[in-house]
């Protein structure tokens, strides 16, 4: 018996020695790999730096210029000291209230209501009266139609009409409603309102259905999950305790609505909130994130921004998208800028999303993190799209997947979301297709996932191959998330056949065979830091 425990150990530490040097060479190996993929950038944007498109005057020295090539960041960076200084006033205002007066959910809705409206106001301008109409007309279906079999139904067509309507309509006009009205088209504020409207009907559809299973019997066990959850034992409140437990009947009035549907630190973007999850902290505010850590977050944050002004001055992978350069370019520049322009948008999304939770935060409101995991940290489908825009994640999970089915029926469930996820963004054919190829590289790992929960390994050559096997996998599934969100965001549809033929090339095929072996090495990294994670643990 001794002898058999001596020989399990030495065989275990000989596997740590095995794997220690296996970390060391894939951290080398990473360390290449990034140290080439700036050098070239560096080089191709000095290269190209005439050709290119939306490049402005920069602040760093020796004077550089900055790609401010996409218009959402830059319109987000051109606005921030303004949003900073609004935002301050509102957590100053909304704060000092609370504390004056014990403000409790009711009292809390009428200050954030007051303070959106005249936020939404400079914004939208007349155009508010669009949003607060559609509001009033949802509040009153599923006050209607909450306790009827009819309820899903109803909520989905009025929710979705006016999604598309919305967009195809271009936000309306009021001189449709007659010649008397047509004044007010002259004060249509200084953005669109049908753009930001697109969470707004996310919001109504969380308000519609916590209303609707409010007067159902609960499913939830409080007590059995505080008993289970870390974060609740410590005394903190987790999402899912928030937006599980039950709320009072009385709280779903129209002014915690209204509250709810244009609360200002997370109207423009989000991240989203369930209205379970809202009026509960609006009674309690939040306690998960003291002084200490909201300043942390808020340094952190600063730190990513600086990130990201460096690559705008130094890198520029979206002026190469946009400029539509790529097309001149070699099979393994095109690789560099397709990775680039993945890894900036995921900080620009990053940044906004973490800004706008961070004010929220301070008055009192969390919101799920909607980039809880790197990018170049997720080997997976499922895993990706867990990480990204999580707050959405939950809500297509609670809202969709849950009440189509869920896993029951997973293969069919997933082509309805992604559908509607690509229709919430933009009516436009490129993010269909998005969509369509996502759900598509979706149904392989959902089968090869489901046969390795069935296959039992045993002995160490048996992990090692699983192992390799799924790092191989991983190194596939990279590629094909690369080429769904290249097809989606940047080539199109109509750049696909181009995008194939390039690699599949005399030139392409090396640059193919070292990228498989890159997203190899990476996915081997990626099992080492959950490795990590769960020793920690």
């Amino acid at each position: 018996m001794a002898i058999s425990s001596t020989m399990k150990k030495k065989k275990k530490e000989k596997e740590e020695y095995w794997k220690r040097k296996e970390l060391v060479f894939l951290v080398l190996y990473a360390i290449a790999f990034y140290a080439f993929i700036i050098h070239r950038s560096l080089q191709l944007s000095l290269d190209h730096e005439s050709e290119l498109y939306a490049l402005r005057p920069g602040w760093l020295l020796p004077p550089r210029l900055n790609d401010v090539s996409d218009a959402q960041w830059r319109n987000f960076r051109a606005n921030l000291p303004i949003l900073s200084l609004v935002f301050a006033l509102f957590a100053l205002l909304a704060n000092s209230l609370r504390a004056l007066f014990s403000l409790k959910a009711k009292g809390m809705s009428f200050v954030w209501l007051l303070i959106s409206l005249a936020y939404l106001s400079y914004l939208h301008g007349a155009c508010v009266l669009f949003i607060l109409s559609i509001a009033s007309l949802n509040f009153l279906l599923v006050k209607m139609f909450a306790q009827t079999k009819y309820f899903s139904p109803v909520l989905w067509l009025f929710n979705v009409f006016f999604l598309l309507c919305n967009r195809v309509y271009e936000g309306y006009s009021f001189s449709i409603f007659g010649q008397q009205w047509a004044y007010l088209d002259n004060y249509r504020g200084t953005f669109r309102w049908h753009i930001c409207f697109n969470f707004v009907i996310l919001r109504m559809i969380s308000f519609g259905y916590d209303y609707h299973w409010a007067h159902q019997d609960p499913l939830f066990d409080q007590q059995k999950h505080i008993q289970r959850c870390h974060t609740c034992k410590s005394g903190k409140t987790c999402y899912r305790l928030l937006q599980e437990g039950s709320v009072q009947k009385e709280k779903f009035s129209l002014s915690i609505y209204l509250a709810y549907l244009v609360y200002a630190p997370v109207y423009i973007a989000g991240p989203i909130i369930s209205f379970n999850a809202f009026v509960s902290q609006l009674d309690t505010p939040q306690n998960n994130y003291t002084v200490r850590d909201m300043s942390w977050y808020g340094l952190r944050w600063l730190f990513s921004f600086s990130l990201m002004e460096l690559m705008t001055h130094l890198l520029r992978y979206n002026a190469f998208a946009i400029s539509r350069l790529w097309k001149l370019l070699s099979p393994m520049d095109i690789f560099i800028i397709g990775y680039g322009v993945l890894n900036f948008m995921w900080l620009k999304f990053s940044l906004i999303w973490r800004y706008f939770r961070f004010w929220s935060l301070i008055c009192g409101i969390e919101a799920p993190e909607n980039m809880p995991r790197c990018i170049n940290n997720c080997c997976n489908l499922e895993s990706f799209w867990k990480n990204w825009h999580a707050s959405y994640n939950k809500w297509l999970v609670r809202y969709m997947y849950i009440p189509l089915g869920g896993s029951q029926r997973k293969l069919l469930n997933i082509w309805v979301i992604f559908t509607f996820v690509a229709i919430w963004h933009d009516l436009e054919w490129k993010l269909l297709s998005w969509a369509w190829l996502t759900c598509l590289f979706f149904i392989p790992e959902m089968v090869v996932k489901s046969a390795a929960n069935t296959l039992q390994v045993e002995g160490a050559f048996g992990e090692f191959l699983f192992r390799e096997i799924s790092a191989a996998g991983g190194a596939i599934t990279i590629t094909c998330l690369m080429v769904a969100n290249l097809v989606g965001y940047v080539i199109g549809p109509s750049g696909f056949n181009w995008l194939f033929s390039q690699f599949l090339s005399r030139q392409g095929l090396p640059v193919m065979g070292g990228m498989f072996i890159t997203f190899y090495v990476g996915t081997k990294l990626m099992f080492h830091i959950d490795d990590a994670k769960q020793r920690k643990h």
